[in-house]
């Protein structure tokens, strides 16, 4: 079995509402925030990447602020998964994955988040899987990508094993409509590659219903967070690496759900690197 299987664990986006205080100390600049971050977790998933293709200084900055071992996860732009929906969006991808190559050994995964789609643009799974098929042979072979799919019907054994031929992950997602993995124990192995990507996303609707700022824990996730612990502790004994960002919506505030899952996760495995700091017990200290 393989030894090195590692958890990289962030938060979905680096800065939110109501961060500062509650995570960032009280008057931190904005432009230290990133440097911060890393000395707490050793990975974020970048959300503004999905509006657009950042500027080369921006993905030189995040490097030059972030140490060595930390890693990015990268959303693709909007533009190839929800306006073009992967057809004639060649160049887009390449000049994506040309910039976020700065990041060097950095770079972790590059996640292709797909909308719900309607049958007025895709009948069935099968027509979607007939489009993204030729788009996954095209991509670079010693570059991580993930997918992620909010059709549940979707979710069969002919999607994962495209997956699992191509050497993408099944984005694994913690979502209001969707179902989670243990609800799919059984039918087929959702591990697709040699790395896994989770997602704790939650019910956006609900939860701005009752909040848009991002300062609190507002809804009970332990229980749920047990459940995910115990789901990926024998996925990382396989050898999977494990990459796991939790978005704000998911509880409240993304680094306290970070929190919880790690203070769980250490009870029968220890932490490292800067998961937790020598010295350190929480991320909030």
């Amino acid at each position: 079995m393989p030894a090195m299987a590692e958890l990289h664990i962030g938060t979905s986006a680096f800065t939110a509402a109501g961060w500062e205080g509650s995570f960032y100390p009280s008057g931190m600049k904005s432009a230290d925030f990133l440097t911060f971050y890393a000395t707490k977790l050793d990975s974020v998933e970048v959300d503004s990447t999905f509006y657009r293709t950042p500027s080369a200084s921006t993905v030189t900055s995040w490097n030059r602020k972030t140490p060595n071992g930390f890693v990015f996860a990268v959303k693709v732009p909007q533009k190839i998964t929800h306006e073009k929906v992967l057809v004639d969006c060649e160049e887009e991808f390449k000049e994506f994955v040309r910039v976020m190559d700065l990041l060097g050994e950095k770079l972790g995964p590059m996640l292709l988040q797909f909308p719900y789609f309607n049958r007025s643009v895709f009948t069935s799974g099968a027509q979607f899987v007939a489009r993204l098929k030729p788009f996954l042979k095209k991509l670079p072979k010693d570059h991580k990508v993930a997918v992620e799919i909010r059709n549940k019907n979707w979710l069969d054994a002919a999607f994962v094993a495209l997956l699992r031929e191509s050497g993408v992950a099944l984005a694994l997602i913690d979502q209001s409509w969707m179902p989670r993995p243990w609800d799919l124990t059984g039918k087929f192995d959702l591990v697709t590659a040699d790395f896994t990507y989770v997602r704790w996303l939650g019910d956006r609707k609900q939860i701005e219903q009752i909040t848009k700022k991002w300062e609190k824990v507002i809804v009970d996730r332990k229980a749920d967070l047990r459940s995910w612990v115990d789901y990926l502790r024998p996925i990382k004994k396989r050898g999977v690496t494990i990459f796991a960002y939790a978005n704000n919506h998911y509880a409240g505030h993304g680094p306290a759900t970070v929190a919880q899952f790690l203070k769980m996760w250490e009870k029968n495995e220890p932490l490292s690197r800067r998961q937790i700091l020598p010295g350190e017990r929480t991320l909030f200290d």
